[in-house]
């Protein structure tokens, strides 16, 4: 089944699912070790490869929402108490530093001056005029989002995997469809 059901998640949402997830966790690996290097000739194929992962992470959270709408997912497995909430909040959360970290990203890289380009063959238009102050501010903003989505993606995982431990087969249930 592609699309989701009322009690189970579509082939569709779990590929958009996953594939995110290793994305992402690709993208804050990387952007963990080029925070830390000295852009240079030999380095700069990696920044490129950044830029590029990070608009097809914004590319897929805006799909993931479109399917979303267009085929809802299941209501969410458990109870309505304050863990419910907390995991809603969460998830919403993460989408909007899914959405927000590329475009900071994209900001602070056309506060640059340099063309910002995908996959070194799309120029991109710049987010925002030519500034040190403002790439300095972005680059921050971006950088001070990322540490909220690890912190929010380690919950999210552990969160997971407790409630499969304990039986209630969301994990289950996004890996294989149905619980």
């Amino acid at each position: 089944m592609l699309r989701n059901g009322p009690a189970e998640f579509g082939l569709i949402t779990r590929v958009i699912h996953w594939t995110m997830m290793l994305l992402i966790i690709g993208q804050l690996s990387l952007g963990l070790r080029i925070a830390d290097m000295e852009p240079g000739l030999a380095n700069l194929w990696l920044y490129g490869l950044h830029k590029t992962i990070g608009f097809g992470v914004l590319t897929l959270i805006l799909i993931r929402i479109a399917w979303h709408i267009i085929s809802p997912p299941p209501v969410p497995l458990g109870p309505r108490n304050a863990a419910f909430w907390a995991a809603r909040i969460t998830h919403w959360a993460i989408y909007a530093l899914v959405i927000a970290i590329p475009l900071t990203g994209w900001a602070g890289s056309s506060a640059t001056g340099i063309d910002v380009m995908i996959a070194d063959r799309w120029t991109v238009p710049p987010l925002v005029e030519a500034s040190e102050h403002g790439e300095a501010w972005w680059f921050r903003l971006h950088d001070i989002l990322t540490k909220i989505l690890i912190g929010l993606v380690t919950i999210h995982m552990l969160a997971a995997f407790k409630r499969e431990m304990e039986g209630d087969s969301t994990l289950t249930r996004m890996l294989k469809g149905k619980a």
